[in-house]
């Protein structure tokens, strides 16, 4: 039996982690000890997590979802506390509705490095500085979807593991191998290249190759870079990359939103 906790007390120090909606603060929550501490939302979510081997701390579940959609979920986490209340109660406590009924906090993991996640990666995506959390988790869900092997980000780029980056990426975060890279653009370029890769940078130019174009899909080790979603890559990354790659459009639209753009790229790119 799960180990079920009415909620009478929203004060309670054990909530913490599903009160705060500082998530800096939710990555920061066992410092100086590290990693800390992501939400997951959602029995569907919170599952994917659980797969492929995240630490479930404690749920938050609405009553219903214990003997309900969630009830598998907490039968195999026997021993992880279980705090419930009403919906209302639980909007409260959290700041906001649970549109699916279940939150899961869960031990963050320590991230590899780039080198290793390299190593046996054919493909790869490497987002640099894209902040907005529904972009990055609508790409990893077109990653893991259309065979990328890894993701790396810039150091200023959105986290991963942010709520909302989770939920709309359908937990597919947690499928795709991702890691920070250390080295900043564009000196992160040569580190693909001194693994192998030959670096795709995806940028409005002239001097461009067609998505399509075989020479891209035909070589072994090939990294596709997109840049943030205002202004794209930097010019310096454009520069030091292998090629430069758009996508051919009509009817005067000149770009894609980047996510809706990565899935065209992932598609098109994908191993042979």
């Amino acid at each position: 039996m799960p180990d079920i906790i009415e909620i009478t007390d929203l004060s309670l120090p054990e909530l913490a982690p599903f009160v705060s909606t500082n998530e800096v603060q939710l990555k920061r929550f066992f410092e100086p000890e590290k990693p800390g501490i992501f939400i997951a939302e959602s029995p569907k979510v919170i599952r994917r997590a659980l797969e492929t081997g995240y630490q479930p701390i404690s749920f938050l579940c609405e009553k219903k979802y214990i003997t309900g959609q969630a009830q598998d979920i907490l039968d195999a986490c026997k021993g992880v506390p279980v705090y419930t209340a009403d919906s209302d109660l639980l909007t409260q406590l959290t700041g906001y509705k649970l549109t699916q009924g279940a939150l899961c906090a869960m031990r963050r993991r320590e991230l590899p490095s780039a080198e290793s996640l390299l190593e046996n990666a054919g493909r790869v995506a490497v987002l640099e500085d894209i902040m907005n959390q529904t972009n990055i988790g609508a790409i990893f869900r077109n990653a893991a979807a259309l065979g990328i092997d890894a993701v790396l980000l810039t150091p200023a780029s959105s986290d991963p593991l942010y709520r909302r980056s989770i939920r709309v990426s359908m937990g597919n975060v947690f499928n795709v191998p991702w890691t920070y890279m250390t080295r900043t653009p564009p000196d992160y370029v040569q580190m693909l290249r001194d693994n192998g890769f030959v670096t795709a940078a995806m940028a409005l130019r002239h001097d461009t190759l067609s998505v399509d174009d075989p020479v891209l899909s035909a070589q072994p080790k090939l990294a596709v870079i997109l840049g943030t979603e205002g202004e794209g890559l930097k010019a310096e990354t454009i520069a030091a990359c292998d090629h430069t790659v758009k996508i051919p459009m009509q009817n005067g639209v000149d770009s894609l939103n980047v996510a809706s753009a990565s899935g065209i790229v992932f598609w098109e790119l994908r191993k042979r």
